[in-house]
């Protein structure tokens, strides 16, 4: 609703604008940008006038003073009072009579309120979390799987069709170091006999993998404390190089089908792959569709072969197979290496190819850290060269790293924050303040409701910060009850549906009385209503950007707003009926708006706390 007001005087001030120029003799094109006034008393939409200034020759500011006067002028104009600041013509909007038809529009539409059909008939397939079966899902995971879910509950409130996607990294050499450390130091060991989740059990293994490498060195070293570091530094390159060739032989072997490694293999990823179940129902992640490694390599190696039967690959003298890509600014990039054995880049054009005759997507969203930018240009750069004309509408929606406060995570050595431990820490913090201010009997499954809250931490913290940008994750900041905090907006939802049911034990009281958005009148109540009437476009600017962070902003912002309006003002004790109704109305809208917008970024919506 915001957006039409905005565009209708948009169009209007573009009007005046090309017909002031005609009179001066000049015929341009008007094309005005739509900005917000640095401060609310300057109004709520600027229009500047800078563009217009050499082909009119006049002073921006008397183009502006022009415009508003020519308005004015107008009859029917939508409602709304112009001013001048400076080279910019402002508008400031007439909440009143915003108020009382967002109310209207809010009521009617309901859960739906904030969406659109902007990408209706568009199919969107976006992948995430892609988990290696060697180790269990990590803070980094989770950042990506909350980033993963939300584009996709935003691109769906945009009106597309969305499929969800995981691609299960369950072979390799990563793969084959844990199976490799299983084999030699596990012994009759299993999940059952340990009483660990699976995927814990095998990620013990690849530290345990990464102990033996550097107990390898170490031992090597031994005798050269004296020497240049560069002869140090060059045993421990060999003795690496060494370390690597058994699990490389083991890959090797997996690719030519010996039982004995195929069998090892499949013990193990299915420990993994229940862990990880396990995991994604805890957290609420869900997915339409896995695909799996395993199961695209094969088709990869299709593709290269393909590739350097039409020349567009090459064979190098070691007999691996590469692409040159200097000629874009790249690099050149081994597809198959020397014994035949596929990397990430062979399985991930299978993959790709895969997925698009099962599902011919108009777009494919990659959403992977920032750390494997180059990874993607050289894949959607490759799938381009074997002819595939969707590979146009390929994404990496890259976001940076998350730290903890003490420094960057590390799997191989087992400093990782682990996922399952983080959420159930946070549930226990949420579940400690529950008790603390003894309210067990008002939220009723206490260790559900600690959970939710705990997601709700996670999530928001999470996804508050720009995709773009590498995040510090602090567990104690993510689950307070105040501030720019997940379990905060909880608070101020279970706060007004606590308000909106103790009007409704009252509401015969007001039969009859209707709303009256006239007496919205004091600055909380203004900005409330631009605040609410804003989220349609919010929507929309988030699924344009793949950024969830714009939705939080808005949360945060009416969620502090409302707390501001509701410690200074009476709501419920109203000074008279209609000043109740009207207030009640305002609030309901808050708590829609709320709701719809709780959904899109995984926090989930709790009537009491």
């Amino acid at each position: 609703m915001l957006q039409k007001i905005k565009n209708q005087w948009k169009e209007l001030v573009e009007n005046e604008v090309k017909a002031f120029a005609q009179e001066k003799g000049s015929d341009i094109d008007v094309d005005i940008q739509v900005l917000t006034p640095p401060k609310p008393e300057m109004g709520d939409v600027a229009f500047p006038m800078f563009a217009f200034s050499k082909a009119l020759k006049c002073a921006p500011a008397l183009i502006a003073a022009e415009i508003k006067n020519r308005l004015e002028k107008r009859d029917n104009l939508p409602s709304g009072e112009l001013l001048v600041a400076g080279p910019y013509l402002n508008l400031k909007l007439n909440t009143s009579s915003l108020a009382n038809d967002l109310y209207k529009k809010v009521m009617e539409e309901g859960d739906d309120y904030g969406k659109n059909l902007s990408l209706a008939g568009k199919k969107v397939m976006i992948e995430f979390s892609c988990p290696n079966t060697n180790k269990p899902l990590h803070l980094g995971h989770m950042r990506n799987d909350s980033l993963g879910m939300s584009v996709s509950e935003i691109l769906k409130a945009n009106g597309a069709e969305v499929m969800k996607v995981n691609l299960i990294n369950n072979r390799g050499v990563h793969i084959c170091k844990s199976m490799w450390a299983y084999k030699t130091f596990g012994g009759d060991e299993t999940p059952e006999s340990t009483g660990e989740k699976g995927d814990h059990f095998v990620g013990r293994y690849y530290v345990r993998y990464a102990q033996y490498e550097k107990e390898c060195v170490e031992k090597a070293l031994v005798g050269h404390e004296n020497d240049s570091e560069e002869i140090r530094e060059k045993i421990k390159a060999e003795v690496q190089a060494k370390a690597n060739q058994e699990p490389q032989s083991m890959l090797k072997k997996w690719e030519d089908g010996d039982k004995e490694v195929i069998e090892l293999w499949q013990k193990m990823n299915g420990w993994t792959l229940d862990g990880l179940a396990e995991s994604y129902k805890n957290m609420g992640i869900s997915f339409d569709k896995y695909y799996y490694e395993s199961n695209t390599y094969k088709l990869g190696k299709s593709e290269v072969m393909k590739g350097l039967e039409k020349g567009v690959f090459y064979r190098e003298e070691d007999g691996s197979v590469q692409v040159d890509l200097t000629n874009i600014g790249l690099d050149k990039k081994v597809l198959l290496r020397k014994d035949g054995t596929s990397i990430y880049i062979t399985q991930d054009l299978g993959t790709a190819v895969s997925r698009h005759e099962d599902y011919p997507f108009d777009s494919l969203i990659y959403v992977v850290a920032s750390e494997q930018q180059y990874h993607f240009k050289v894949l959607f750069q490759c799938l381009k060269l074997l002819g595939y004309s969707w590979a146009n509408e390929l994404h990496h929606l890259s976001y940076g790293m998350v730290n903890l406060p003490n420094g960057r995570m590390k799997s191989r050595e087992g400093t990782v924050v682990d996922a399952d431990d983080l959420l159930a820490n946070l549930s226990e913090l949420a579940k400690a303040e529950i008790v603390e201010k003894e309210r067990e009997n008002m939220v009723g499954d206490i260790d559900e409701t600690a959970r939710k809250i705990a997601l709700s931490a996670l999530n928001y913290y999470l996804l508050q910060v720009s995709p773009q940008k590498d995040m510090i994750f602090n567990p104690a900041e993510s689950i307070a009850f105040s501030g720019n905090t997940g379990p905060y907006l909880q608070y101020m939802g279970a706060r007004i549906s606590s308000m909106l049911s103790k009007f409704e034990e009252v509401k015969a009281d007001y039969e009859g009385v209707e709303f009256n958005s006239s007496l919205l009148t004091i600055d909380d109540e203004k900005a409330l209503i631009k605040l609410i009437s804003s989220f349609p476009e919010i929507v929309k600017k988030a699924a344009d950007g793949y950024d969830p962070s714009i939705i939080c902003s808005l949360l945060y912002d009416i969620s502090k707003t409302f707390s501001h309006y509701y410690h200074d003002n009476q709501i419920l004790k109203a000074e008279t009926k209609e000043l109740v109704v009207a207030r009640i109305s305002l609030v309901k809208m808050v708590q829609q708006v709320l709701k719809n917008a709780f959904k899109l970024v995984g926090v989930p919506f709790l009537e009491s706390m």
